[in-house]
């Protein structure tokens, strides 16, 4: 499937819509690490957001504009569900800021399943379906495994062989949510480097948390947030979140979070990417706001 998608380079869309004015850039202080880390939500229509997040009135048509011109990244949860439009993705794309970022979830017709060899169509489908049209601002893949799924190497490598690098001639990063103990592993980690998969750090004691790293970019989810708090997390935990994040973007892997192996990373800089997500819901675009603020950058002009 590789050969066949980078084989559509030819035809790639465009990026942008020539006939769509380029929205103004958002600018970013000296004291974040220029575009390497990215923080934001899941989605962005929610009710209970319009009560503490957008504007007044705002119209719905208009909420992921005005959020993406305060967060830098939103991760895409309808496609986990369901096939999107390929005019849909395109709209997505033209309604951002230049520089802002889609993580898009991968389809759970691929994920959730007993035998992850047999997805090859189920992945297809979903690559396919248009998430190209996001061009440069289509980031991380997220295949989101159930928490009964357990790790089987021979099947988990048959299906990290099925995961192309592009589609119509947009590089794939991979990132890989795996929701079982069975998966901290060694043997696990050498597959997921081996196909320079991500491995989704989680922020939950429900799920595994391990901060190994297994490709050249991070992604974070973090779901604890707390409905008593304005942020969501304390202040304190919001600090210690933006230093671990500034830790990974230099390079380096922070010293407190758990791994299953005792290996240093390689020092190079990464690109992160931070997700408030699950938990108390409402609370995340305050958190994510938070957060961003404590790394030096600020909204783009509206």
């Amino acid at each position: 499937m590789a050969a066949r998608t980078a084989a559509k380079a030819a035809s790639t869309p465009a990026a942008t819509s020539e006939a769509t004015p380029k929205p103004k850039a958002r600018s970013r202080t000296a004291a974040a690490p220029a575009d390497l880390v990215r923080v934001g939500i899941g989605g962005w229509n929610f009710a209970a957001w319009r009560d503490n997040f957008y504007p007044a009135k705002l119209p719905q048509s208009r909420e992921l504009a005005y959020a993406s011109r305060h967060l830098s990244a939103i991760e895409i949860n309808s496609t986990y569900h369901g096939t999107q439009k390929r005019t849909s993705f395109a709209k997505w794309r033209d309604e951002t800021p230049d520089g802002f970022v889609f993580a898009v979830k991968a389809s759970r017709f691929a994920t959730n399943r007993r035998v992850l060899a047999e997805s090859g169509e189920s992945i297809e489908r979903f690559i396919d379906s248009g998430i190209a049209e996001l061009g440069r601002k289509l980031g991380p893949v997220v295949w989101q495994f159930a928490p009964t799924k357990q790790f089987d190497a021979e099947d988990f490598e048959a299906f990290l062989q099925l995961l192309p690098d592009s589609v119509e001639g947009v590089k794939l990063r991979h990132v890989l949510e795996v929701r079982h103990d069975s998966f901290q592993s060694p043997d696990y980690l050498k597959l997921a480097r081996k196909y320079k998969a991500a491995t989704v750090f989680t922020d939950s004691p429900k799920f595994p948390s391990m901060a190994d790293l297994t490709a050249d970019f991070v992604y974070a989810r973090l779901m604890a947030s707390s409905e008593k708090l304005k942020t969501g997390y304390a202040p304190k935990a919001l600090d210690a979140w933006a230093e671990r994040a500034r830790t990974w973007a230099q390079g380096h892997g922070p010293a407190d979070l758990p791994t299953v192996e005792d290996r240093k990373p390689a020092a190079r800089k990464r690109e992160v990417f931070v997700f408030f997500i699950n938990g108390a819901k409402e609370r995340a675009p305050a958190a994510a706001q938070a957060l961003l603020d404590r790394l030096g950058w600020t909204p783009a002009d509206e």
